[in-house]
This record gives structure tokens, C-alpha cells and sequence, in this order.
């Protein structure tokens, strides 16, 4: 008898819950809801969750909360079918075609979003011992809780799922509920606050508080219980004065009512300002709710009218508001007994935002429930909350953060996990090499394969939010040059293209200074001066170190009738007839033109970048210091310059008589900007032989100006081909630079 009176009770209660799950419903919804329960109640049966509670009953607590928060029928057929892939492998397919397409999708988003648990409580259980890698690692750990989402109405079911669970472990106390609490604390309960939904807010930052600090939160809860009547009285006192005032300036329809406080914010208050329990000013509040935003200031003005403002203490939210757009006056009063009352001020709609958040925008079209699409404004929704999610502190200036509200910058990236559980965040596109750089430089040099969620994949592979990567890695070697070809796809993140090619360029720089060093050191035993210092022949050749000699050296940047002088510790060079010294150019290989430099023997030589002479130009050369001479023409300005400032380094230069040798000249073309005019410019360069080493074109206003470095002979052939140029339709000026 007693089984059969619990099992009517059970049913009854039951029905009750089935009625307020249809709150706000029309007939079709309400009745897909019933058929939810029962398609759930079958499936989970007696099943449990980790917790301990009934999967069934954390489903029906859920969707409850989400009546709460006024969601649409989706929303709470999602919560009653959260579970149901778990205990049925084609359970996504049965509920798309029982209930439709959106719901099947919020159920796969909170499945996806399911896959963070064991990820999110391994990191809480072992980040005490690094306070700085815990509190950056939760930081990715909410963008990546969020980037997995593709519908916000996901996240709502996440905190409604934690928010019942903290229900369950208020009634029956687990060891794991300490766990669980820490990490609401630290991921679930700022994130119910950047989401605004301050419902769900409180409750779940009161009840964490209460697992994991259970004697403050007693003692504080002791110290309210001791003063309630006496706070109570002063309340309605207050309420019944403030109503008065409001009235007889003509604001008849305000709401006005005690607020409740809350446990652990009356306990971050005291522990923030380091202040006693009397001190908080707020554990006596008031709500004051007007039509609109001029009422509130006047509100705001007959509050500090009869009670004294207390200084510092005053936050208007509604001109500068908070970064989840929360709305609203803020100010705390002493009244004439030096009591504090704390007030806020807000309008309807500023209220109905401050306690759902976003739930309270997110409404979507008539028959979107069966297609899964919004209103039309669902992009620009989503790029809205996107940006509300990007977890900065606060915005201070709020004008400048609408105006960017469009940037939905979670869409950019990506976050995936080490085998460790650590999370990295990455660019969209990253590959198994760009998570390597990521991680380490040297994991990145080594890298040679990569596993993605235990499977081998190739290393230009795309990742995605969620997937755990193992990075392959050999003993030692480095980067594969492969890996900077754009057109293979193995690397996109500037950072990691920027390591290959700097161990790709010390790779280079060693062996030049390694060559540098045997012809320096051979050079100084074939002179006997072997026990000549490195150190000391760098500094007579005006280099700040030995090493800078070397490399020097081994780029040819070095003549060995510099070194022997140097060895020798004389400048004094014996005048010898002008000798014909091989210029540094691109193509010395074959080039037999030389330069003429009267009075001395082979020197180090080089044509200026900056004027880029040929023959016949008159040139003059300019001594540096330990690069040899440089090669200007008469007329460029840099050698004017530097002429005047040191006229003892000017040495005479002229042109030897061989022939074969190519010089760079650059030259610039101004044309009307057309189709294939690149192309028929190469074409006359092409037939004349010249070799093109560098272009550079721009185009505006159907004007092109193009700047060609190319590699001449002689001025003769220069002319020539200016002239060539010149005759391309189109063309309406060609010179040399």
C-alpha cells in the first residue's frame, strides 16, 4: 500500500513538473515535450550520472531551470535529451527525425562540450601547484569552451546542467562535489557572468562557496540570520519613504523591493576591500525599477536627497556600461542612524537583461525550430555574442566596443590539447607543426609525425577545436625546407615560418663563419703569425669581434691582401702598376670587366646600391671600413656626401678594359595601367638578354609605376633598351633611376 501511495505521489509530481516545462507553449510544443519525456524516461531508465543523481532527474532539474530562464521549446527538449547518445548509438538520428533538426543540434553541442570534463577537472585537481599556468590555462579553457559552440543556447544548457548538479550535492553530499565546486568557481560561474544571466550567477558561486568553505559561509550566514527583523524593518521603512518621494514627482509606477544578498559576494566584498561584515555596504540593498532612463536619473537624485551619499561608492552603468552590456545605477546611502543601504537603479528592459542576459535576446523565428535557422539578424547575433565571450577584464569605453561588435574574433581560432591536457590556442588552418612551434621551438624543429586523437595524420593537416595532437619527434635534426612552401600548407602562423627560416639562417651563418675561420687562420700560419690573436687582427681591420671577421672572410667580403696587412701590422703597400680588381656583382662567375684602382694591388671591391653604376659612367671609389672599396658614380649624392666628410678616403677608380661583365641598373617605367603590360615589358627585356634581378610594380587610378633592377653590360645596351621600352603601347616614360 505505502509502494503503491509513493508511486502516485511520484506521478503527480511529475505531471507538475510536465505543466511548468509547458509554461509559455503553444499545443504542438507542449505536446512534443511530453513525448520527450517519455522517448527520455525510456531510454535512461535507471541509469546514473558520475555524481550519483539519476540521469533522468538531472535532465528534468535542467530544463526546469531553463523555464527559469524562459528559453524557447528546444532549449528544454535539449536538456531532456542531453543524455540520450550516450545510452543510444543512432540517438542523435532518432531525435533529428522525432523532434526536429535544431533540437538534434544542441544535443551534439552539449555532447561536444561534454568531452571537456575530464580535461577541465584533471587541470583543476593539478593546477595548485603553478597559480600563474593555472590562472592562464583557464583563461583558454573558457575561449575554448566556447569556440566549440555554435549556438549559445548550448553554453545556457551547460550552466543549467552545473547549476542542478550543485542542487543534487546541496541534498546528498559526495567527496567529488569539493572537485566540482572549484572548478564552477574558477570556469562555469564568470562565465554565467559574462553571459549576464545573474540567476544562475548567484546560485552557482553561493552554493561552490558553501562545499569549499563551509565555516565562513556558516558564519556569514549566521551574522544576516542575527539582524534579518532588524534589517527587514529598516528595508520596508526605506521602501515605504522612497515610494513617497517617487510618487510626488509624479513616478507612480515604480517597483521597488528589497534586493536579496548573496553569500559569497558579501564575502569577496569584505575579503577585497579587507573589511568586517558591518562594513559591506550593500547587505541592506534596495531595486528600484522605472519605465526609462530619465526616470532613473531622477530616481538617482531624490535617493541622494534623502540619504547622504557615500563617496567613491556611486557607478552609473547605464552611460558607461559593464562589458556584458549589463545596465544600470549603482550608489550606496547612509541614512541619519549610520546605517548603509545600497540602490540600484534600472528600467524594465535594463532589469530583464540583468537577470536572464542573453537568454533574454535570444528569440528566434516561427518554424526556425524545424530547420535549425534564425531570424535574419542570427549572424550578426551570433558575431554579437562572439565578441560579448572574448573574456576581457571590462571594456572601459562601451561606445568603442559596439563599434567592434562585429569582429567575432572565437572564430578565428582554434584550441586543442597536448597529450597532458594542457590547451593551446591557435589560428584557424593551423597545422601539426604550427601546434609544435607552439608548444616549443625545438618540439617544432623535431618534429617529423603528429597523431590526432590517437590516429597518424599528415603534418599539413588541418586541426580543429577539441582534438588532442601528439607530436612525433626524432633525436635530433631540424625543420624540412618543405615547410615554407605556401603550396604544401604545413605552416600558417607567422611565428612558426619565423623559426624555420632563423634555423635555416644560423644553419648558413655557421658554415660561412666555419669556412671564414680555416682561410683567416691558414692565411695567418702561411704569414708565420700564427700566434697573432683573432681578437686583435678583427680590431686592426675595424671589426667589433672575431667572429664578424670570420663571417667576413668567408663571404669574400675580405681580400686576402686586407688580411696580410692587417697580419703584418703596416699599412705601407708597395705602389705597383693599376691593377684590374674584380667588382662584387651578381654574376662574377663569368664576368672578366674589372675595375682600375690606381696605386694599389687587388683590394676588396663593390658596386653601390644606391647608385648602381656601368660603364662608361665616371666613377670614383670610397674607402669603408672593413668592406673594401665602393664603387660610386661622380654624381650620386651619397658619394658627394661622404666625399666632403672624408676627402682622404676618396681614391681614384675607372674602368678596366675587359669586356663581358654585368652590372645592375635600375630603371622605372611610368605607363597607363592596362592588362599584359607586365608581360610585354619582360618579353623586350627578354629578347635584349637582360636578366632581370628585382621588380616591383604599383598600380592606382589606372596608373602603373613599375621599378625594375636589371643587369647590363654597358650604357649602350641600357639606352637600347630604355628606347624598346619605350615603344610598348602604353608606356609614357621610361629612365634610368
Amino acid at each position: 500500500m505505502v509502494s503503491v501511495v509513493h508511486s502516485v505521489a511520484a506521478q503527480s509530481d511529475l505531471e507538475q513538473s510536465l505543466q511548468t516545462l509547458c509554461e509559455g507553449l503553444d499545443a504542438a510544443e507542449q505536446a512534443l515535450l511530453r513525448d520527450a519525456a517519455d522517448f527520455a524516461r525510456e531510454i535512461y531508465a535507471d541509469n546514473t550520472l558520475g555524481s550519483g543523481e539519476g540521469v533522468w532527474s538531472h535532465a528534468l532539474g535542467m530544463a526546469l531551470i531553463l523555464v527559469g530562464l524562459k528559453l524557447d521549446a528546444d532549449s528544454r527538449l535539449a536538456a531532456l535529451l542531453f543524455a540520450v547518445p550516450t545510452y543510444d548509438e543512432h540517438g542523435l538520428e532518432r531525435i533529428e527525425a522525432r523532434f526536429g533538426r535544431s533540437v538534434a543540434h544542441l544535443v551534439g553541442g552539449i555532447s561536444r562540450l561534454n568531452r571537456l570534463r575530464p580535461i577541465t577537472r584533471d587541470f583543476m585537481a593539478d593546477a595548485a601547484a603553478s597559480p600563474q599556468e593555472m590562472k592562464a590555462q583557464i583563461e583558454v579553457l573558457r575561449k575554448m569552451l566556447l569556440a566549440m559552440v555554435e549556438d549559445i543556447r548550448v553554453v545556457l544548457l551547460r550552466l543549467a546542467s552545473r547549476t542542478q548538479t550543485l542542487r543534487y550535492y546541496a541534498a546528498s553530499p559526495a567527496d567529488l562535489r569539493m572537485q566540482v565546486a572549484s572548478e564552477t568557481l574558477e570556469l562555469y560561474s564568470p562565465l554565467a557572468n559574462r553571459l549576464g544571466v545573474w540567476e544562475l550567477k548567484w546560485e552557482l558561486e553561493d552554493l561552490s562557496f558553501r562545499f569549499l568553505h563551509p565555516d565562513v559561509y556558516k558564519k556569514i550566514a549566521k551574522q544576516l540570520d542575527e539582524k534579518r527583523i532588524e534589517r527587514e524593518q529598516f528595508i520596508a521603512d526605506a521602501i515605504a519613504r522612497l515610494r513617497a518621494e517617487l510618487a510626488a514627482v509624479g513616478i507612480n509606477n515604480a517597483e521597488v523591493y528589497g534586493r536579496p544578498k548573496h553569500i559569497y559576494s558579501i564575502w569577496n566584498k569584505m575579503r577585497k576591500k579587507g573589511v568586517d561584515f558591518s562594513e559591506v555596504y550593500d547587505v541592506r540593498a534596495l531595486r528600484v525599477i522605472v519605465d526609462d532612463v530619465k526616470q532613473c536619473y531622477t530616481a538617482l537624485g531624490i535617493v541622494h536627497n534623502i540619504w547622504t551619499p557615500i563617496p567613491k561608492e556611486f557607478d552609473d552603468y547605464i552611460s558607461n556600461p559593464k562589458g556584458n552590456y549589463y545596465r544600470s545605477l549603482h550608489t550606496a546611502v547612509r541614512a541619519p542612524d549610520g546605517r548603509s543601504l545600497e540602490v540600484q537603479i534600472r528600467t524594465w528592459d535594463m532589469h530583464k537583461h540583468a537577470e536572464l542576459g542573453v537568454a533574454a535576446h535570444w528569440r528566434y523565428k516561427e518554424g526556425s525550430r524545424r530547420t535549425g535557422s534564425g531570424d535574419d539578424g542570427y549572424d550578426d547575433k551570433i558575431a554579437w555574442l562572439r565578441q560579448l565571450l572574448t573574456w576581457k577584464d571590462d571594456v572601459a569605453d562601451s561606445s568603442d566596443w559596439v563599434a567592434h561588435y562585429k569582429q567575432a574574433a572565437l572564430d578565428e581560432t582554434i584550441y586543442v590539447m597536448t597529450p597532458q591536457g594542457r590547451v593551446v590556442d591557435l589560428p584557424r588552418g593551423a597545422t601539426p607543426v604550427d601546434f609544435a612551434y607552439r608548444v616549443h621551438t625545438d618540439l617544432g624543429h623535431r618534429c617529423r609525425g603528429a597523431k590526432v586523437d590517437g590516429a597518424l595524420v599528415p603534418l599539413n593537416t588541418a586541426l580543429e577545436t577539441g582534438q588532442r595532437v601528439e607530436i612525433t619527434v626524432a633525436k635530433d635534426g631540424g625543420p624540412s625546407r618543405d615547410w615554407l612552401n605556401p603550396a604544401l600548407g604545413y605552416l600558417i602562423t607567422q611565428r612558426a615560418r619565423s623559426k624555420v627560416r632563423a634555423w635555416f639562417s644560423n644553419l648558413a651563418l655557421e658554415e660561412t663563419l666555419a669556412e671564414g675561420r680555416t682561410v683567416v687562420l691558414k692565411e695567418l700560419q702561411r704569414l708565420g703569425q700564427s700566434s697573432l690573436g683573432a681578437d686583435e687582427l678583427a680590431a686592426r681591420l675595424g671589426f667589433a669581434k672575431a667572429d664578424d671577421l670570420y663571417i667576413a672572410a668567408g663571404r669574400n667580403e675580405l681580400s686576402l691582401r686586407q688580411l696580410q696587412v692587417a697580419a703584418r701590422g703596416s699599412e705601407d703597400v708597395p705602389a705597383s702598376e693599376p691593377v684590374v680588381v674584380e667588382p662584387r656583382r651578381r654574376k662574377s662567375n663569368d664576368a672578366e670587366r674589372g675595375i682600375l684602382i690606381v696605386g694599389v694591388d687587388k683590394l676588396l671591391t663593390q658596386l653601390a646600391r644606391c647608385c648602381k653604376p656601368a660603364p662608361p659612367d665616371e666613377i670614383h671609389g670610397f674607402i669603408t671600413r672593413g668592406k673594401g672599396v665602393s664603387i660610386h658614380r661622380v654624381d650620386c649624392p651619397n658619394f658627394i656626401h661622404l666625399a666632403a666628410l672624408h676627402p682622404e678616403r676618396v681614391i681614384e677608380t675607372e674602368w678596366g678594359g675587359q669586356s663581358g661583365g654585368a652590372f645592375p641598373v635600375d630603371i622605372v617605367v611610368d605607363a597607363h595601367d592596362r592588362q599584359g603590360l607586365l608581360r610585354d615589358i619582360s618579353d623586350v627585356l627578354a629578347r635584349e638578354r637582360i636578366n632581370v634581378i628585382a621588380v616591383n610594380t604599383q598600380s592606382k587610378q589606372e596608373k602603373a609605376h613599375m621599378a625594375f633592377t636589371v643587369e647590363v653590360s654597358n650604357l649602350q645596351q641600357l639606352n637600347r633598351t630604355l628606347s624598346l621600352i619605350h615603344e610598348v603601347s602604353g608606356v609614357v616614360g621610361v629612365r634610368r633611376a
